[in-house]
Parts: C-alpha cells; sequence; structure tokens
C-alpha cells in the first residue's frame, strides 16, 4: 500500500471518488495535507445499500469464518504499521510513537475481539420444552469515529460490529479521515463486498446517517452535546445506540504515595495526546499532606516535556488537532486568566504556526471554576487540594460526568473502598488508561449510553432471540 495523496471512499469493495472534496490539515503547521472525498446523500445511500445487501451473506456465513477474517484484517493492518503510523501523525497530530502504539494496539484490537463469542443462555430444558436465547445481529451498523483516536476508537466498533455478522458503514471525522479511508483500502483485499464501507464528509453526514432509515444502530464516540443531538435524531427510527461521550475524569491522590514514582505518571495519565482523550485526568486532586511537594515536581517534569511537531522524534506532545478545539482551549485559558487564577506553567499561547498549546497547571482554582467543571480536551490542568476521604469522594462525584476515574495509594483497600464510591464507569488503582477487548467501558451520567468492549460490548451489536420448542409428546 502506498500513502502517494489519492484517497476514496470505499463502497461494495470497490474504490468510489467524488468532484467534492475535503482539506485536510497537518495541525502541526496548518498547511494541507490532502484531500478526501466529500460524500453527498447519494453516496450515503450507496454505502448503506451496499451494505444491506452483503448483510444475508456475511450474517449467514459460520461464526468461524468471520473471525478468521476479522483477524486477518488486524494482520493486513499490522503489516502496514509504519505506513498508518506515518499517515496518523500527519492527520492527528499525536508523536510518532503514539502514532505507532495506536496503529499496532488497533491492529490487536481487531485480532483478540475476532476471538471472542456469544452466549447462548438455556432457559428450560425438559421433556416437554427447550426454551435458549441466542443474540443475534441487528443489521446495518452505522459507525462514527472522532479525531482524537480516530484508528483504535474506528477498531472499538468496526470488529465486534462484523464479528456477531452486522456490516457497517463508517464515518471518521472530516478532521481526520485519512487512516480510515486507507483502511478501507485494506479491506477490499479482505472482506467481501460490502461488508465494511468507509465514506467521509462534513459536519451534514453524521445527521444524515442517524436518520437514515435503513442503518439499524448508530455506534458514536464524541462530546456529550452532540451525543444528544444524536438521540434525537435517531428517535425517528428507533435506533439501537451506543453513545461513548465526555468525561471529566477525577485523579485522587492519597498522602502515602511515593512522589518521585507516581509524577510521571500523573502527569501522562493527564497530558497523553495533549489530553485529547476522554479517559484523561482532567481533576487532579491531592491531599494537602503532600500537595505541595507533588505539585513542584509536577511543575519541573512539566518543563522537560517537549512539545512540538509529531513527525520530530525528540517530541512528546504534539498539538491540538483542529482549529476549533484549539480556539477553545484557548478560551479556557483566557478565562482563567480573567478570573485571576494562579498560572504554575502555561497561561500564554506558543508562537504558530501550528496549535500548540503549551502544558498549563494551575493552582487550586476553586470548585466551580470553568476550568474544573468543564472537560478542556486539551493540556489544561487543574490541581486541587483535599483534606479527607469523604470530602474528596463528594467533590469527585459533583460533574454531570461519569466516565473514569484513578486513585494513587499504597494502601489497596483504602483505594478499593474509595472506588466502590466513585460515580463513573472505570476505576484505575495505581495506574490508569489500561484498556482490553474483554473489559467493559461504559460511562455513567452524561458520560454515555450503553457499552463497549467486553461481552457487554459485543452485546451491544446484537438484539437477544428467545426460541422455544414444545416438543412432540407423542413422536411418530
Amino acid at each position: 500500500m502506498t500513502f502517494d495523496g489519492a484517497f476514496s471512499f470505499t463502497i461494495d469493495g470497490a474504490a468510489v471518488r467524488t468532484a467534492n472534496t475535503l482539506e485536510v490539515l497537518n495541525p502541526a503547521n496548518e498547511r494541507v495535507l490532502a484531500h478526501a472525498p466529500d460524500a453527498g446523500r447519494e453516496d450515503l445511500d450507496a454505502a448503506v445499500a451496499a451494505a444491506r445487501k452483503a448483510y444475508p451473506g456475511w450474517r449467514g456465513l459460520p461464526y468461524s469464518e468471520r473471525q478468521a477474517l476479522i483477524s486477518a484484517l488486524g494482520a493486513k493492518l499490522q503489516e502496514h504499521a509504519d505506513a498508518f503510523k506515518q499517515l496518523l501523525t500527519l492527520e492527528q497530530g499525536k508523536s510518532h510513537y503514539w502514532s505507532q502504539l495506536e496503529v499496532v494496539g488497533s491492529a490487536m484490537w481487531l485480532q483478540m475481539v475476532a476471538q471472542q463469542k456469544l452466549p447462548v443462555t438455556v432457559n428450560e430444558s425438559t421433556p416437554e420444552r427447550h426454551s435458549e436465547t441466542r443474540h443475534v445481529p441487528l443489521g446495518v451498523v452505522g459507525a462514527i469515529v472522532p479525531w482524537n483516536f480516530p484508528m483504535l476508537l474506528a477498531a472499538f466498533k468496526i470488529a465486534p460490529a462484523l464479528l456477531v455478522g452486522n456490516t457497517i458503514v463508517l464515518k471518521p471525522s472530516p478532521y481526520t479521515p485519512l487512516t480510515a479511508l486507507k483502511l478501507g483500502e485494506l479491506a477490499r483485499e479482505v472482506l467481501p463486498p460490502g461488508v465494511f464501507n468507509v465514506i467521509s464528509g462534513g459536519d451534514q453526514l453524521g445527521p444524515w446517517m442517524t436518520e437514515h432509515p435503513d442503518i439499524n444502530k448508530i455506534s458514536f464516540t464524541g462530546s456529550t452535546i452532540t451525543g444528544r443531538n444524536v438521540m434525537r435524531s435517531a428517535a425517528g427510527t428507533l435506533k439501537r445506540l451506543t453513545l461513548e461521550l465526555g468525561g471529566n475524569d477525577p485523579a485522587i491522590v492519597l498522602p502515602d504515595v511515593d512522589i518521585p514514582s507516581v509524577v510521571p505518571k500523573l502527569f501522562w495519565a493527564a497530558f497523553l495526546n495533549s489530553a485529547q482523550l476522554c479517559l484523561a485526568t482532567k481533576r487532579l486532586y491531592i491531599h494537602e499532606e503532600v500537595y505541595e511537594p507533588i505539585v513542584e515536581e509536577l511543575v519541573k517534569f512539566s518543563q522537560s516535556v517537549k512539545v512540538g511537531d509529531g513527525a520530530r522524534p525528540d517530541v512528546q506532545l504534539g498539538p491540538i488537532q483542529n482549529r476549533r478545539q484549539y480556539e477553545r482551549v484557548l478560551e479556557l485559558i483566557e478565562g482563567a486568566r480573567r478570573q485571576g487564577l494562579t498560572f504554575l506553567t502555561g497561561k500564554t499561547p506558543m508562537p504558530g504556526p501550528g496549535y500548540f498549546v503549551p502544558v498549563t497547571l494551575i493552582d487550586n482554582p476553586p470548585d466551580d471554576a470553568p476550568v474544573v467543571t468543564e472537560e478542556a480536551f486539551g493540556p489544561v490542568l487543574p490541581l486541587l487540594k483535599f483534606r479527607s476521604t469523604d470530602e474528596v469522594v463528594a467533590r469527585a462525584n459533583d460533574s454531570s460526568y461519569g466516565l473514569g476515574a484513578s486513585i494513587w495509594s499504597r494502601n489497596e483497600a483504602l483505594a478499593q473502598e474509595i472506588a466502590a464510591r466513585l460515580e463513573c464507569g472505570t476505576v484505575w488503582i495505581n495506574e490508569i488508561h489500561y484498556t482490553m477487548p474483554n473489559a467493559a467501558l461504559a460511562g455513567h451520567k452524561q458520560s454515555g449510553l450503553g457499552v463497549e468492549n467486553g461481552l457487554d460490548g459485543l452485546l451491544e451489536y446484537t438484539v437477544p432471540q428467545t426460541v422455544v420448542l414444545r416438543k412432540a409428546l407423542n413422536p411418530v
């Protein structure tokens, strides 16, 4: 595979190009990187029709054959990992190191999910009757993927949707469509025509998908605000929904931590991918006994981290991915400055070109400050002092979000007690961001609806079917 600047849809196993295109910018220099095809309604209709036509045959394949084909797609992606790594850095901005991890992780995800199996529950088995509940596919899945982890979050949806027998139409973000389009190109070599379709387009394409009468399910990852709009749009056809939405994840640091070893972990918990991660730490609660030394070490560590073009080998943090989000982060920083908050690092933007924001640490702002209550989705972190366990649990739970949290302590029993009291879908103790295909990822409150990953995530792409057999009492 060559990334020669030619990008096309994958519809019914074939390349499709359009007269209309979208400019795709490199966020590190704001230059046009490539032009991606821009779908009209007719392109979406063609992709959905291809998926619907392919559905009976794909569903009818033996489960083991679908497993093998999805695993083969993962292997094919692994073969081209270096080329995908470079393209991902160009369109998304993250460093080559993190791009490599995302590409390899996506290939692994496809292969590991392909090993999962659907359960069958026997409800009754007597001489008179046999009743069992199985799980059958829904039909055509519309997968809408954001720009922060465009490959891995696509794999979260592609693998389970296809494994259980659905076909799929994938829509990447208009900011990062290139790797998805190339993944569709790879899939043409592996999957039957129409099983996996990829189209890109502007802001209008998502609503067209969510209201499309021939799409049976929408799996969406993005902001809570957009998630609400997806629900409204999908209501007209009662589509099944999986919504993985925003977060304002707390980290709680207890006074018994080893400060030198925990500080780098706390930093990357917050600033991985320039904090463009729904599960990033966005509120860092530090016990008052260790607040000052941890803050001092965090400031020192942040000054050692290189921000710049992710294609450079010495860079650890890349730019904000797009101008809209860049301006939102700058507005949040400016609001904190007007509010008179204390900046330990950051405060002023870096010189352009590129959407670069320095690591910004804010010293103990009030709990009602926007930098505490809002999801920055950029490298801005409030450091918050607390005194007691009851206090920090209450403050951590005082949010409309409930995606993830982390607890840092040598006292594992106490950490487990705190974890049980937190209102969120995933709690890590003494680590963060460890996710696997066999572990459910779910948002509480306004962080989402439904589940990704694990058996629960697999079942999201099915509907239960109970079959009851009344046995013949007097067989011939």
